[in-house]
């Protein structure tokens, strides 16, 4: 990718494990991705996404960029893993860098492409506390939260796990198939609850074997995702913190496996594959885009 000079700017179309990711250059740029726009390349089936991840020049001295991320309704997210490693592939590409500091809503993120082509992420550290998740009202231990669906005596889904990978998680334990429950049904309900005065991404999770979990998330401002690399990191230290899994699992979405490393310094580390689709412009006030079809790769 190059800095654009003209009204248009250039993007990569990408996923992260099937996480629909566009990666738009805004280097060099003083406008923004407007509401509208995001709205527009959403609506198109060629340029539909679940978060745009939009690298602007660095605000801080020791980083490298600034990341801006927009979910598909035009709304900003803090925190995005899967799309923070499609940005990194795309990077590496470009500049032959293999490490990179990103600066974002959630704080600083440290990310790397390894020798095997996976890409590294360190999410930085889970907050726990209800004020910082944050919930709208106190619970001393939000390793299970009262919160359910369904009739109040027999629960669909009840007592979930809370927490904060710099964006607002509910997961939920289940002991049947992931894929038993609606939850296109209850998602909308549980992230727009009232306990949840920032809205939050809702994950139903089975334990499926040794260190081994399966999820699946309703994306806050985005819908069903086939992967949510967040809330795999907000799934996986959430187990360990009930002592349904070690502190090193593997999370399984949709899309496919992440490796995720709650480390002893208290970071969280996610691993993981990106995949580059095609390139192209777009303008960034009205999310009109054209494809480039000579470009080979970001």
């Amino acid at each position: 990718m190059s800095v654009a000079m003209s009204v248009d700017a250039a993007f990569a179309k990408m996923n992260g494990l099937g996480n629909k990711i566009i990666v738009a250059d805004m280097r060099g740029r003083s406008d923004r991705i407007t509401p509208d726009a995001a709205r527009a390349l959403n609506a198109d089936a060629a340029t539909g996404f679940d978060q745009i991840m939009a690298i602007h020049d660095p605000k801080t001295a020791g980083t490298d960029y600034y990341i801006r991320i927009i979910n598909c309704d035009g709304s900003e997210a803090q925190a995005c893993g899967n799309g923070t490693r499609c940005v990194v592939q795309a990077l590496a590409a470009e500049t032959g860098k293999s490490q990179f500091t990103f600066e974002t809503l959630a704080g600083l993120l440290l990310a790397e492409e390894l020798p095997d082509g996976q890409i590294r992420v360190d999410m930085g550290k889970p907050r726990f506390e209800w004020q910082a998740i944050p919930l709208a009202e106190e619970f001393r231990d939000t390793r299970m939260i009262e919160l359910q669906i369904g009739p109040i005596d027999a629960p669909v889904l009840h007592s979930p796990s809370v927490a904060s990978m710099g964006n607002p998680h509910a997961i939920f334990w289940v002991d049947q198939d992931v894929w038993s429950y609606e939850l296109d049904k209850f998602g909308p309900l549980l992230e727009n609850h009232p306990i949840f005065p920032e809205k939050a991404n809702i994950s139903i999770a089975q334990v499926t074997g040794k260190d081994e979990l399966t999820i699946r998330t309703w994306e806050r401002g985005v819908g069903l995702t086939r992967a949510c690399g967040s809330a795999a990191c907000a799934a996986g230290v959430s187990a360990a913190r009930t002592r349904r899994t070690g502190r090193n699992v593997k999370v399984i979405v949709p899309g496919g496996p992440l490796q995720i490393d709650w480390r002893d310094d208290d970071h969280v580390l996610m691993t993981g594959p990106a995949e580059w689709e095609f390139s192209g412009q777009f303008d960034p006030a009205t999310g009109l885009w054209a494809k480039d079809t000579t470009a080979e790769g970001a």
